[in-house]
């Protein structure tokens, strides 16, 4: 069931994130091929000018394997692999770079310093996280969070992650994002708390006039399938057709993510946004053009 299809980064976001123009990245602890490929990639595409924080000898090993001249770009000496994340949440907060892209480190450890207050890298919004997913260089997206940061959100947090989602994909040209509050079923169900929860949210994306079709509880199937939506009959603006797939925990959008990337070779763009400055916290294991159209996603996310 395993796709060999090559993982391919999407035109349409690199196209986007072109227009903001070329911003400047903190890779962190950077020393190693796949951080140091993508880094290059977006060197290419006149997305970033990178600063290097890692250690400096395993750095310029990784570059001159791939050819690239690094010289005029900065480097940052630090060996130790935890204490990268200071470095790069310190040039945040001092304006020094706009987006922060992991390299090789845990997620929970660069995050851990991202949402430290000294930094004030938090707005007024919750972080949460997006992932972008493509099959090919021209396919539409389908975007879904949060899959990565908040495990398991209540209705409180899953307004944030909402609001996010509609910020990410109002940047990306979707005006009018049709967005699934995706359960088990499509009907409102006391044993399925995530079926409750998204009549709520429903309710309150209406009230609070979010300018999106916002529609919930929908199962996976008839939030994508207009065919599957017909047969059980359900007829509003996102069944069938949804942009967006706001998911009741971080195992189902994981789980969800990592399908799509190992059965359908889709590639997958992943970013923390809502904070002052985007995190791209891709897998160590991701290829380099999903590390890639993750950057890009970063510069569009960026105000």
């Amino acid at each position: 069931m395993l796709s060999n299809k090559e993982i391919i980064c999407p035109d349409n976001l690199v196209k986007v994130a072109k227009k903001k123009g070329n911003v400047t990245a903190g890779i962190v602890n950077a020393g190693k091929p796949l951080p140091m490929h993508s880094a290059m990639e977006a060197v290419k595409e006149n997305l970033i000018t990178p600063i290097f924080i890692g250690d400096k000898d395993e750095i310029q090993k990784c570059a001159e394997q791939l050819k690239w001249d690094i010289s005029k770009y900065e480097i940052i000496n630090e060996p130790v692999e935890n204490n990268t994340a200071p470095i790069v949440a310190k040039l945040a907060a001092e304006g020094k770079i706009k987006i922060i892209v992991k390299g090789h480190i845990h997620t929970d450890v660069l995050m851990k310093e991202v949402l430290k207050r000294e930094y004030n890298l938090l707005g007024k919004k919750r972080l949460s996280h997006i992932w972008h997913m493509t099959i090919d260089k021209k396919s539409s997206p389908l975007i879904i969070t949060d899959g990565a940061l908040n495990v398991l959100p209540n209705i409180k947090t899953k307004m944030h992650i909402l609001k996010n989602v509609v910020d990410f994909a109002n940047r990306i040209g979707i005006e009018r994002p049709k967005v699934s509050i995706l359960s088990a079923t499509e009907e409102v169900l006391e044993s399925v708390p995530s079926s409750i929860e998204a009549k709520e949210i429903t309710k309150l994306a209406k009230e609070e006039n979010i300018k999106a079709d916002v529609f919930g509880p929908l199962a996976f199937d008839n939030s994508i399938s207009k065919k599957s939506a017909a047969i059980k009959g359900i007829k509003n603006a996102v069944a069938g057709q949804a942009d967006v797939l706001l998911v009741p925990s971080v195992e189902t959008g994981n789980g969800l993510v990592k399908m799509m990337i190992y059965f359908m070779g889709a590639c997958a763009a992943g970013v923390v946004i809502g904070g002052k400055v985007p995190v791209v916290i891709t897998s160590r294991s991701d290829e380099a053009q999903a590390r890639l159209a993750s950057i890009a996603a970063a510069v569009v996310a960026l105000d």
